[in-house]
């Protein structure tokens, strides 16, 4: 309970997110204090934060659950197979184009897993993660963005998908004056990809026209196919859209984005979500396969 207060920083958010009361929480906190005999948490405003003991506790919590992980993962072994069922939080696109591929390949080769798939954004993944509402993790990273990671994951990469930017159909794609004056489709503002986008934008040499905010990458391919906007799309995309388009020659070429899988530290070794993000790659470096 004090490790999920400190990550949704606040005693109700923690609450809603174990589905327990904000009485029940405190009642439980308070009789932590009495046991370990310090403060774990003092008010700021109307939230509460922990404490410099209650941040050592919560350090300890996370080796504590990386042990449960790992401990969990054996046992897993001693069965020789992958069986059980995993959830796996992903992102729009990969969820659309891989995860249906990698799902097959799974039903085959581990009849005994059940994958389940959700969609989040990559913000909120991972933060399900760490709270272990999920097992699993498929996201993507983009250049010189901050990871914004947390303690207590394990990550690996799957692969790259190359992100290039795209003119209004209609307009020559190496129109360099263009560029500047027609509107763009970006992801939210806070969003790593918009940071990512801003900057590319800004290291050609201008700032972008954002009208239209969407975390949709295909609402982007739409607005370029209909001559309404300019965006960065990926080739994943672009691929599974059977897109025609022609990116423009006057951003960048060379710009990606890392596809990651994420699991909880401990948990890397874990038969099933070996087997899930073994798939996954199966399913990225051939996605003909049907």
């Amino acid at each position: 309970m004090l490790r999920e207060v400190n990550l949704h920083g606040s005693m109700s958010a923690a609450a809603r997110n174990l589905s327990y009361s904000h009485s029940a929480i405190s009642q439980q906190l308070a009789q932590l204090e009495r046991e370990t005999g310090v403060r774990l948490l003092e008010k700021v405003g109307r939230n509460v934060q922990l404490t410099t003991a209650g941040l050592e506790l919560v350090r300890n919590t996370e080796a504590i659950l990386a042990a449960i992980e790992r401990a969990e993962s054996d046992l897993a072994t001693s069965h020789r197979r992958a069986q059980g069922t995993v959830t796996v939080a992903a992102f729009a696109s990969i969820s659309r184009s891989v995860l249906p591929t990698a799902l097959v390949l799974l039903s085959h080769e581990h009849p005994s897993l059940q994958v389940n798939i959700h969609r989040y954004e990559p913000e909120e993944a991972v933060l399900r993660l760490v709270s272990r509402q999920v097992d699993a993790v498929i996201t993507d990273s983009f250049p010189g963005t901050a990871a914004g990671g947390h303690a207590g994951l394990h990550t690996t990469v799957l692969g790259t998908d190359p992100m290039r930017g795209y003119l209004p159909l209609g307009l020559d794609p190496d129109d360099t004056a263009a560029i500047a004056v027609v509107p763009w489709a970006m992801e939210p503002p806070e969003s790593a990809a918009a940071h990512w986008a801003l900057r590319v934008c800004r290291e050609v040499g201008f700032e972008p026209q954002v009208a239209h905010v969407s975390s949709d990458l295909l609402f982007h391919l739409r607005m370029v196919e209909r001559g309404l906007a300019a965006a960065f799309l990926p080739d994943m995309l672009m691929r599974e859209m059977q897109s025609e388009l022609q990116p423009s020659r006057s951003l960048p070429v060379d710009q990606h984005r890392t596809i990651l899988f994420v699991a909880r530290s401990g948990a890397e070794q874990n038969l099933a979500l070996n087997a899930v993000r073994q798939a996954v790659l199966q399913a990225m470096e051939h996605p003909e396969i049907t």
